[in-house]
């Protein structure tokens, strides 16, 4: 038959799509699943793989003479030709419709036809700030620093080791956590490149680094067993790839690196579906916790992850899903004309830990893009929940501004803000790098009130200094000293997260404390004095803060 397809070109066609099959799952690793995208785009090259040997294409030579005055010359030319038939015709649809798919797909899900489910695929409970941000009488364990400053100190770090150095790098992809109840910066070692792979893969990656963001110190782990599936690793020992042949259907959302309360490694993988449509509105459902020392790997829904699992959630992914929530929840017609009741959140976010948990936080402001925000969320990087809070306020490059305006002629730079509950007053505490991105001083703004600024050497004495401002400023803040006169039976001076703190014990066996930092003269202070002090509870119970004090009789008179 002049249209039969012979065993040749069947073969041919086999062999070239299957080997385009597996090639292009090896290096791009598509999620083999039709609520993705690169799963169509993947079928498509697939599909003329296999079609291309069925084509049909013949090569046909020819030959022209040309004529000039030097005499005649020819020159031959190929041309490409097909069989145009009911085979090549299928051949072709089947190779455009992945592509088909995912346009149409893509416009069918967009939030023109599907705004109120977008706006739905989250619920904020609007609540009350003092009730669910307990105040902070002291900020000595706030966690301020960025990734910036992280990555240099954990460079600095690994540089001191000699024998690490060499042959890995340190991820400049630091993941904020909560471990053992304190806020921790952790990045786990990397090759320098293929070649230092190729001479340490039996070996694996040691060890990982550990920022403390309160101390700004950083250490190197040594683990008990060496990571062998990771990111920087190649063929099958790369991180992704392992993933991808242990769970060949699910969709990848984000990767983050973290420890358990052992301080053993995991990647915890966020797996998305689409909540509209073929592809709208992915969201998270479930994580794979993953085991890079032995590539054990266990799947979980949200719901039922442990709790030392700090990020599931993206921060970027959190405010999306906001904007969502606050601009279309109107309909896709009030996004664009008129903007009844639409807001959205600010350009960034920052941390809060609350209860052993890592919650994003992010202003949120009305789309005319006002100078201030009606307020801010709180959304939990495990579980997803969100909370509203009506604080209307700076904006948080507003109060940035602010704070790096006080100290203007030193040309420092504010980092973005976290949050925090200074005696009732939602306040936001950044710190002041210079030029090099190192910290020079920290700073708190009062979001109600940005003008009201405090800067200090040391977070308790920017503490300090912002509640003198708060009084000066008859703003109540929401706690009244305690006036006692007692007899000194112990003074002990100690290093505290870097901070320099007296603590006085009476002969009652009341413990007070006070900072070196926010008020020198607590040095003179010697066991046998009698003293008036005025002071607060701290965090701790049994232990007071001295905001002020003076002698009422010395061991010498």
């Amino acid at each position: 038959m002049k249209n039969s397809i012979s065993p040749k070109r069947i073969l041919c066609s086999l062999t070239l799509g299957l080997s385009t099959a597996f090639i292009l799952f090896y290096i791009f690793l598509p999620a083999i699943n039709v609520f993705s995208k690169g799963f169509w785009i993947y079928l498509a090259f697939v599909i003329f793989a296999f079609s291309l040997p069925l084509y049909g294409i013949r090569i046909k030579e020819k030959e022209q003479v040309y004529q000039n005055p030097f005499g005649s010359f020819t020159k031959k030319s190929k041309t490409f030709s097909g069989e145009k038939n009911k085979l090549t015709i299928t051949l072709i649809v089947l190779t455009v419709l992945p592509i088909i798919i995912v346009i149409l797909g893509s416009i069918f899900s967009s939030t023109v036809f599907f705004a109120t489910s977008y706006a739905e695929v989250i619920t904020v409970e609007e609540s009350v700030f003092n009730e669910d941000l307990p105040e902070t009488k002291e900020i000595t364990n706030i966690a301020l620093m960025d990734s910036a400053s992280a990555t240099k100190l954990g460079n600095k770090t690994l540089g001191s080791l000699s024998d690490v150095v060499s042959q890995y790098d340190v991820s400049s992809t630091y993941m904020q956590i909560n471990y053992k109840g304190t806020p921790k910066k952790v990045a786990n070692l990397e090759y320098v490149d293929f070649f230092k792979w190729f001479g340490n893969n039996s070996n694996g990656v040691p060890g990982m680094v550990m920022v403390d963001p309160v101390k700004s110190s950083a250490e190197y782990i040594k683990l008990k067993q060496p990571m062998i599936y990771v990111d920087s690793a190649y063929f099958n020992q790369d991180l992704e790839r392992k993933l991808r042949f242990s769970y060949p259907t699910k969709i990848f959302s984000s990767i983050s690196f973290e420890i358990d309360d052992d301080g053993n490694p995991f990647y915890i993988v966020a797996c998305a579906k689409p909540q509209v449509s073929l592809f709208g509105a992915m969201d998270i459902e479930e994580v794979i916790i993953f085991n890079p020392c032995d590539g054990t790997h266990e799947l979980r829904s949200v719901e039922n992850a442990p709790s030392w699992i700090d990020i599931v959630f993206t921060g970027e992914l959190a405010t999306e899903k906001y904007n969502w929530y606050g601009t279309i929840s109107g309909g896709y017609l009030n996004s664009i004309v008129g903007n009844k009741g639409c807001k959205k959140t600010t350009d960034d976010f920052g941390y809060v830990a609350l209860d052993d948990d890592v919650w994003y936080f992010t202003g949120v402001t009305s789309v005319s893009g006002d100078q201030s925000n009606i307020g801010f969320i709180l959304s939990n990087a495990r579980t997803g929940e969100y909370k509203f809070y009506p604080v209307i306020g700076a904006e948080e490059h507003s109060a940035m501004a602010a704070a790096a305006g006080e100290v203007q002629e030193k040309g420092y730079t504010a980092s973005f803000p976290s949050l925090v509950n200074i005696s009732g007053q939602p306040t936001y505490i950044m710190v002041l790098k210079d030029a090099a991105g190192l910290v020079k001083l920290y700073a708190l703004v009062n979001v109600e009130n940005y003008s009201l600024v405090a800067t200090g050497a040391t977070q308790t004495e920017a503490m300090t200094s912002y509640k003198k401002l708060l009084t000066q400023n008859d703003i109540s803040i929401g706690e009244k000293d305690e006036l006692v006169t007692i007899k000194v039976e112990n003074v002990r001076l100690a290093m505290v997260a870097d901070v320099s703190t007296v603590y006085i014990t009476s002969d009652e066996g009341t413990v007070y404390k006070g900072y070196l930092e926010a008020d020198e003269s607590l040095i003179l202070i010697r066991t046998g004095d009698t003293i008036e002090l005025s002071c607060i509870e701290s965090d701790v119970a049994g232990i007071f803060v001295i905001t002020s004090w003076k002698f009422s009789q010395t061991n010498n008179e």
